[in-house]
């Protein structure tokens, strides 16, 4: 290589590199005004610098900050509406970097956290809890019973595709959709024999953000911070992986561990999230696919890419539902409304550009 092919290549690194720190830079301020914004909507509305008065009062620990202002808005900010929208924030952050792995380890453009039937599993969970109106943690009884049920389901379809040679995408993805459909089965009979409880499954089962409350967001948060630094120590290892086993193999990736790993840290961050908020479509779906025409295929810069991006649409729906729409709708039928012709937007323009 001579040294001014050096210089070439050191530039464009250097430029790579700016390039995805202003992503995440621009991201993030724009993650920062979505949240404020959000806090200042709904019934009593509360004006953007209120908002973040209030907020740096709170972080710095100085109530002169708040001045004059109605001894309302602090409690509406703080203990109302940001648990819901940090929640959001995080559920979306989740499910995005969780999409990223799945379809980075099974290879499949179409995987998302809820391929392997994790939904499916926190969804019976959660009816059953539902049902026989188990209360014995109070409030946390429900997502408790949907994590159960997203664990032991993911720990079934694992066992269902193991084989001698190990893990293989095409088992996974069979096993995953063979377990959902037995799941949606019993979710249908438990819905037929749940009489008056029918409608709070229903609710549960569409996805929602009410009465979250700083417990929900600290348990999510952890969780999501968890996998997000295991996603990205393994993010190399995840790029070698789309060359194949044996390529991956040679360069020294760890393809029985390394994908198994990933795999169960993606379908807990999923579990968590799905346990917290209910059913919620499409995002780790359709953000993947969104930020690739950005970032590129390179793990490394789409996974925290994503993880910002997850947090501002899901965010932004929950906003839309909670404080423009006259009623509010749960999350998931807003997020599937969406996402759904979106996908078959993409779905269909790639078909035709041969891409895939």
């Amino acid at each position: 290589m001579t040294k001014k092919e050096s210089q070439a290549g050191t530039f464009h690194s250097i430029h790579g590199s700016l390039s995805l720190w202003g992503q995440l830079i621009l991201l993030s301020l724009l993650l920062a005004a979505v949240i404020i914004a959000s806090a200042g909507l709904g019934y009593i509305k509360i004006p953007f610098m209120d908002v973040v008065r209030v907020v740096l009062s709170k972080i710095s620990g100085h109530a002169t900050l708040l001045g004059d202002m109605d001894k309302l808005f602090p409690v509406v900010v703080v203990d109302v509406r940001l648990p819901r929208i940090l929640t959001a924030a995080i559920v979306g952050a989740g499910l995005a970097i969780s999409g990223v792995v799945f379809q980075g380890i099974l290879l499949n453009p179409l995987a998302d956290p809820y391929t392997l039937g994790v939904s499916a599993g926190a969804a019976f969970g959660a009816s059953l809890g539902i049902l026989f109106n188990i209360s014995f943690m109070g409030t946390w009884s429900v997502p408790l019973f949907a994590f159960l049920g997203a664990l032991f389901t993911l720990l079934f379809v694992i066992y269902l595709s193991a084989s001698s040679g190990g893990l293989s995408s095409n088992n996974l993805i069979l096993s995953g959709i063979i377990v959902a459909a037995i799941l949606s089965a019993g979710i249908s009979f438990l819905k037929y024999v749940a009489d008056e409880q029918v409608s709070v499954i229903i609710f549960w089962l569409m996805g929602s953000f009410g009465s979250k409350t700083w417990a929900d967001v600290f348990l999510v948060f952890i969780c999501v911070s968890f996998g997000f630094v295991v996603f990205i120590y393994f993010s190399r290892d995840l790029n070698l992986l789309s060359l194949g086993n044996r390529s991956a193999s040679s360069l020294g990736v760890d393809t029985k561990r390394m994908p198994l790993i990933l795999l169960i840290t993606a379908s807990l961050v999923s579990a968590v999230c799905v346990s917290v908020s209910g059913i919620i479509g499409f995002v780790g779906l359709l953000i993947p696919h969104m930020m690739r025409s950005f970032t590129g295929p390179d793990n490394r810069k789409l996974i925290p890419v994503s993880l910002l991006t997850g947090a501002i649409l899901l965010l932004f729906a929950d906003t839309v539902t909670r404080a423009i729409l006259p009623h509010e709708i749960p999350i998931g039928v807003i997020t599937a409304l969406i996402g759904g012709p979106f996908f078959c937007y993409i779905f269909r323009k790639r078909q035709t550009a041969k891409v895939w």
